[in-house]
């Protein structure tokens, strides 16, 4: 049977071309919808693009026909701009003149006229307010992401025998034939399916103290380089952390762009700035000139503009979590770290004084081509698949972009697990030869016991 689709304002303000999304459906577009597109169309941030974007669309579709009376979709359906359904009864607590209640007013009127109707809201409380009302609902999702628990995790368990692994760690690689993998829910072994660029736990069937990292090439399975380095007074303490290790190590003529996913303390952002700085400032290879630094949790359009100082001094509030990452990498003696904060704070700023190390509003990447450069977007879960995109097309040649954050964090409204940024990103990377990524795991915490009990239970 087919459906009626009505969108949310918020929907088109995450994608504007969900209109021509729903196949051979009808998509519905209440008045108010269009009033609050408007009321969005002067803001400079995203929000402001996605309005005036989701405009074009529509006045392309206007002048093909009457959007009152439904203009055909390129899938099959039409287009309508629903102005009626105001006698359509609602709950008298109800003020009538808020905007998700006159859409949900005009999903109850569509569905008493025996329309099939769906509302695509990504508001959760919208989608609460419609079960009341007995109207179905759906999130949207601008292409399809997995639920977190089933998600790409760059990572796998595998299973060969005892020969094998001692003639890996002789030879260096490994031929994938024969190795298993066990299921935990048919309790059975079975031959996996692995990625380019995968990371694998090699256990032997015959001994469980056995084992070896690599990683699946697309051909082999190779050993890994860079497991075990001390970068900047820190080596890896976990197998997620030297995973970890080698993607951000290994060249960016191999692996420009690096996703690191997991729970906060298992050291992302700590790893991400010190192998930085190790190519940069101990290797001088001339790899990298500098170290770029963003957080999506900067402010995104204009109103950054109104905070006083210079940009850095704007922005500084935001990297807080970068000067902590860096107070410990600059001075790797624990128990003398903290007794002189002033000679603490001059080795930090020295990094920035002699442009090491620079940050930026995630807004300022639009438009640049960056060249040679390390720049990490850290909390990047705060990102849309849209933003995502526009940083990752801004990387030149020499440049080695990598995205951590944890899904589990996100800040942003109408933002989840499964369309945030970073997942985004993930999962339509999989498979790259020109990404390296792994998601570490909460008994990958190393921050303190604190942070690993709280990761697990809150």
């Amino acid at each position: 049977m087919k459906k009626t689709y009505v969108l949310d304002t918020n929907v088109l303000l995450y994608s504007p071309g969900a209109i021509n999304t729903f196949e051979n459906n009808d998509v519905v577009i209440p008045e108010v919808v269009l009033e609050e597109l408007d009321n969005f169309k002067k803001h400079k941030g995203e929000l402001g693009a996605n309005a005036r974007m989701a405009a074009r669309i529509i006045e392309e579709l206007r002048e093909k026909g009457k959007l009152t009376k439904g203009v055909e979709l390129p899938g099959g359906g039409k287009l309508f701009v629903e102005m009626n359904n105001f006698d359509t009864e609602m709950p008298p607590t109800w003020d009538k003149n808020k905007a998700d209640n006159r859409i949900l007013q005009v999903c109850k009127g569509l569905k008493e006229n025996d329309k099939n109707v769906r509302l695509i809201t990504k508001d959760i409380f919208e989608r609460i307010k419609a079960d009341i009302v007995d109207v179905e609902v759906e999130d949207f999702y601008e292409k399809f992401v997995p639920q977190y628990d089933e998600q790409y995790t760059g990572r796998m368990e595998i299973y060969v025998n005892s020969e094998d692994i001692k003639g890996f760690y002789e030879k260096k690689y490994m031929d994938i034939k024969g190795l298993m993998a066990y299921s935990e829910e048919e309790r059975t072994y079975y031959t996996p399916k692995l990625e380019k660029n995968q990371f694998l736990l090699i256990h032997s069937k015959e001994n469980n103290k056995q084992t070896a990292l690599g990683r699946f090439d697309g051909e082999k399975i190779v050993s890994l380089k860079y497991k075990d380095l001390n970068i900047m007074g820190i080596s890896p303490k976990n197998i997620g952390q030297k995973f970890m290790l080698e993607c951000l190590c290994t060249s960016a003529d191999k692996a420009p762009l690096v996703i690191v996913k997991g729970p906060a303390g298992t050291a992302k952002t700590l790893f991400s700035i010190a192998a930085g700085l190790y190519k940069i400032m101990e290797e001088e290879s001339g790899e990298y000139r500098r170290m770029l630094i963003c957080r999506p949790n900067v402010t995104m359009d204009e109103e950054i503009g109104y905070l006083p100082g210079t940009e850095q001094e704007k922005i500084a509030p935001f990297m807080r979590p970068i000067y902590d990452n860096l107070e410990i990498l600059v001075d790797s003696d624990e128990k003398e770290r903290y007794k002189n904060e002033g000679d603490l704070e001059d080795k930090v700023q020295e990094l920035f004084d002699r442009r090491i190390i620079t940050t930026e509003a995630v807004a300022y990447l639009r438009g640049r081509s960056i060249v040679k450069n390390w720049v990490i977007i850290d909390e990047a879960q705060n990102l849309t698949p849209k933003q995502v995109k526009s940083i990752v097309t801004r990387v030149g040649e020499g440049t080695k972009l990598i995205l951590i954050g944890d899904p589990e964090q996100i800040d942003q409204p109408f933002l989840d697990s499964r369309s945030n940024g970073l997942c985004y990103a993930s999962e339509k990377m999989k498979g790259s030869h020109l990404c390296y990524q792994i998601t570490l795991k909460y008994d990958e915490c190393e921050r303190s016991y604190l942070s690993y009990e709280a990761a697990q239970r809150l």
